[in-house]
């Protein structure tokens, strides 16, 4: 599986969007799905806003399944090629509306740089939508990380992640690889 691609726009309509074609494939079965995701257009007009459509289809036969369409901001739907019934596979407000910040079960066991640690005040900042307290979590967090780089350049060390190897070249851009096959679960908990 690959990932669409993240569009940040300032001008002329400040925005973000997901564009790009995306490609899952499951090697058990031999089912692929082919999705578009197609942004508005450079003036911000325009009804395929956040338009997400695709088809899923069997490597094998070529027989395309599915077709899927929607919008990844509302709903996305599903069509069976066969018997013509559609159905919602993705409703954005029915998820988000249930979206709780992950609850930490050990606190002592929980690494001082662990996402949900570092995260957890704007998470839930964001959640009871107190934009205020927000908006100074992210500050003392990327100030935070401002220091760290600071002290780590002072000492010339350098970054090194600790679950991935991180490369560069010119032809095929970032390359990040896991270490290991798998990363242990983290101590925490969604409700």
């Amino acid at each position: 599986m690959n990932s669409p691609n993240l569009l940040i726009r300032i001008f002329p309509v400040p925005g973000v969007d997901w564009i790009g074609n995306v490609t899952i494939r499951c090697i058990e079965t031999g089912l692929v799905a082919e999705l578009s995701y197609v942004s508005q257009s450079f003036f911000g007009f325009g009804t395929n806003r956040r338009l997400v459509k695709g088809k899923i289809f069997d490597s094998l036969s070529k027989k395309i399944l599915y077709k899927i369409e929607g919008h990844w901001e509302s709903t996305v739907t599903v069509k069976n090629t066969d018997s013509a019934e559609v159905r919602v596979i993705y409703d954005a407000k029915q998820v988000i509306s249930g979206l709780q910040p992950p609850i930490v079960k050990d606190p002592e066991s929980v690494w001082p740089a662990e996402t949900a640690h570092v995260w957890s005040e704007l998470s839930e900042a964001i959640l009871s939508k107190e934009w205020g307290k927000a908006k100074e979590a992210k500050k003392s967090i990327e100030e935070r990380q401002r220091e760290l780089r600071r002290e780590r350049e002072s000492k010339g060390e350098n970054w090194v992640p600790k679950h991935f190897t991180v490369s560069y070249s010119k032809e095929k851009g970032w390359n990040c690889s896991p270490i290991e096959n798998s990363v242990q679960n983290a101590p925490i908990i969604s409700l």
